[in-house]
């Protein structure tokens, strides 16, 4: 691809946004949860582990502990069997504890609507900040960036930076600030759609056209 304009690829951004609108129109998060409490707590737990093991772990858990105050009084041993087979089940299950603790003691048993008091909780990164700001309260304060959005911002060539840090920098200039939740969104369902890891379909990828990396 020639050298482009910044202005070349905002407009080149937008018209990739536009056609994953069209192409996924259901993109939401793939986390079941249905408050600030249960997303976090979930979020906490998707690390290194797929969403679908997730929700198979989740209604056992906040049927046991259903607010940060019943979580912040649980017994380690107790998490730890229940999110077992999310992986790294001790320090999740740190994690999770520390967590409702201090959503307890300084913030009322509430999740906080902030970037940063959220990133001070045990096991909260701004990654995962963002997830619960966007999803939770419809606060865009920044871009989630995790393997798909990371790989895929790649290929479109919409950064050349490596860590999610600057990639979320970089993708933050480039879309309105009202469309941060849902970008990441629509890259993550179209990562496992179509821009496959191992094995792109880049000949039915509606974005071929805007892609530097299409193998068409």
């Amino acid at each position: 691809m020639p050298r482009e304009s910044k202005a070349a690829r905002r407009e080149r951004a937008d018209r990739i946004y536009r056609r994953l609108e069209e192409e996924y129109p259901d993109a939401h998060c793939a986390l079941d949860h249905r408050n600030a409490y249960e997303l976090t707590a979930a979020t906490i737990l998707s690390a290194q582990c797929t969403d679908e093991r997730v929700n198979m772990v989740t209604p056992t858990l906040f049927e046991a502990f259903p607010d940060p105050e019943a979580l912040a009084g649980a017994r380690l041993e107790d998490v730890e069997e229940i999110i077992r087979s999310t992986g790294f089940f001790r320090n999740k299950a740190k994690s999770l504890v520390g967590m409702a603790e201090r959503v307890t003691d300084l913030h009322g048993g509430e999740i906080p609507a902030d970037m940063d008091a959220l990133v001070k909780l045990p096991g909260v990164g701004r990654k995962t900040a963002n997830v619960v700001l966007g999803n939770a309260f419809d606060i865009n304060d920044g871009v989630v960036v995790d393997t798909h959005v990371k790989r895929i911002a790649g290929l479109l060539r919409l950064t050349r930076e490596t860590t999610p840090e600057k990639i979320e920098v970089d993708l933050m200039a480039l879309f309105d600030r009202e469309r941060w939740t849902m970008l990441s969104h629509l890259f993550i369902w179209h990562g496992r759609a179509v821009c496959i890891a191992r094995r792109p379909r880049c000949a039915e990828c509606a974005l071929a056209p805007d892609c530097p990396s299409a193998q068409v």
